[in-house]
């Protein structure tokens, strides 16, 4: 009988890949097939971030110092080592997080987006010139670097997520500490990979992975780190914030979503559909954008539930390796208990289960997380399956008399991230656009994603700081200088500034 071969993988600190301080490891499983490692990893403490923090100030010292088009070159590099690896780093991330495999190279898709906008920047690194009021004066802005920033990034997308958040602030050029989830750690790995091949100098770029309470707590709580970029439950991005504000950090934080679609009676009903399909059960529900609320003007309700119920029956679960497969499993046995405590709190609460509720059991489903798609009706806003972020593929429907009930609907969450409306009424368009609360909005398209060189981000729960991706990334990974020259020949009286 055969033992199949264990790797375990390390940190990079300083340019040199080493175990953890506490020469413990533990092991990440594949959700699809639980027996299967997919590798061991580091379970780092505060010791070894504070020697990533250190490593990242010598870094700092080169890349900061280092022109940004100089900057450009190397994530370039990165850029086109990673289209190589391509197909690899989308089945890295399929088996260690389960994702379907087209999400998967779709995310790798993404990750190269944001790398190749973010090179980009390193020739528009902008500040202004304005004229001064003081005469013989010349007045202008640069931008610096943070310093040294953490990244404390999430499982459900390992690569896109730390990438949009690297890329920016190594163009910026901070020098950085990536603490990824622990769950998703291979991705990461394979990240500090190519921008090691890539030529990053060393101590630009460090990984340490192991528990936030270790790792994340330990790079809040040094002085060293000027800047925190974080993306993950709102309970602890919540504490993350109000932590790093206790010490004058500059914090970012991407934190839940409870995403509503609006279908109103003149919507185009296929297309609305496959928005709400994909939006709601794509990637296993497992996104903080994702459709987890449709709300339905009376008029369309019963012919809207009739299709929904019809298009989600055909959708196929199974392991996300396989392209033939809709929907994989969820991402762990922890992901797994939650989403059926929520299905068995909907039923409890009343609401009126139509399709799925199901943990899959049977054949390949015994060695994996898996829950059929699941569609509760009947929905009110005062329920727990209404209000609270389920992160999985469950979808609330609720009906609404008009507009304007719909809009009080998908307001009634403490969450604001992202939202959609299908009309074909322009008025009604504008309407919505101009009253819900949330920092996306969309009309006659899903609630997912984003464009890379636009912002990203939420009000109120479901984020706080400033927006991520576009020029908003550059914005928050800088400090703007603001320098005033005297060029007269002798002395002048100057005017007294309040």
């Amino acid at each position: 009988m055969s033992v199949m071969r264990i790797t375990t993988h390390q940190n990079f600190i300083g340019g040199k890949w080493v175990d953890s301080v506490t020469g413990r490891t533990y092991q990440v499983h594949n959700p699809a097939h639980t027996g299967q490692v997919v590798g061991e990893f580091q379970t780092s403490g505060s010791d070894d971030a504070l020697k990533a923090v250190a490593a990242a100030k010598e870094g700092l010292v080169v890349w900061s110092n280092t022109p940004a088009p100089a900057r450009s070159s190397i994530i370039y590099k990165a850029l086109e080592i990673m289209g190589r690896r391509a197909d690899e780093m989308a089945e890295t991330i399929t088996l260690e997080e389960g994702k379907p495999i087209a999400d998967a190279r779709g995310e790798v898709r993404r990750a190269m987006n944001i790398m190749e906008y973010a090179a980009g920047e390193g020739r528009r690194m902008f500040g202004y010139t304005t004229p001064s009021e003081l005469p013989n004066t010349v007045a202008y802005t640069v931008r610096r670097p943070l310093g040294v920033v953490g990244i404390i990034t999430p499982w459900n997308f390992p690569l896109a997520i730390p990438t949009w958040k690297i890329a920016p602030a190594l163009i910026c050029g901070n020098a950085l500490v990536f603490k990824p989830a622990s769950a998703t750690p291979l991705s990461a790995v394979k990240l500090l990979e190519i921008f090691e091949e890539a030529g990053l100098p060393d101590g630009v770029l460090n990984l340490v992975t192991g528990p936030g309470g270790q790792v994340g707590n330990a790079l809040v709580e040094s002085p060293d780190v000027k800047g925190i970029s974080f993306t993950g439950s709102t309970e602890i991005g919540t504490e993350l914030y109000y932590e790093s504000a206790k010490r004058l950090k500059k914090v970012q934080t991407e934190m839940g979503g409870k995403n509503a679609v609006i279908v109103l009676a003149d919507a185009d009903m296929d297309k609305a559909m496959g928005g709400i399909v994909s939006g709601a059960f794509g990637s296993t529900g497992q996104r903080c954008t994702a459709t987890s609320r449709v709300i339905v003007e009376d008029e369309v309700y019963d012919q809207f539930m009739e299709e929904l119920i019809d298009r989600t029956s055909k959708l196929t679960v199974g392991d996300g390796i396989d392209p033939s497969n809709d929907v994989a499993p969820l991402s762990s046995q922890n992901q797994k208990d939650t989403v059926m405590e929520y299905i068995g709190i909907g039923t409890e609460e009343g609401a009126d289960l139509v399709f799925g509720g199901r943990a899959l059991s049977g054949g390949d489903f015994d060695d994996g997380y898996y829950v059929e798609p699941t569609i509760f009706a009947g929905v009110s806003p005062e329920m727990r399956i209404a209000k609270e972020e389920i992160f999985g593929p469950v979808l609330t429907v609720f009906r609404a008399k008009d507009l304007k009930e719909a809009i009080d609907i998908s307001n009634s969450v403490e969450f604001g991230l992202s939202s959609s409306v299908y009309t074909k009424d322009i008025t009604k368009a504008y309407e919505y656009i101009n009253t819900v609360e949330t920092g996306m909005v969309h009309v006659n398209a899903p609630t997912l994603g984003g464009e890379v060189h636009l912002p990203f981000g939420g009000l109120n729960a479901s984020g706080v700081g400033q927006r991520e991706q576009g020029t908003a990334a550059v914005d928050f990974f800088t400090e703007v200088i603001t320098v005033y020259i005297d060029h007269a020949a002798e002395a002048t009286e100057r005017a007294r500034f309040i």
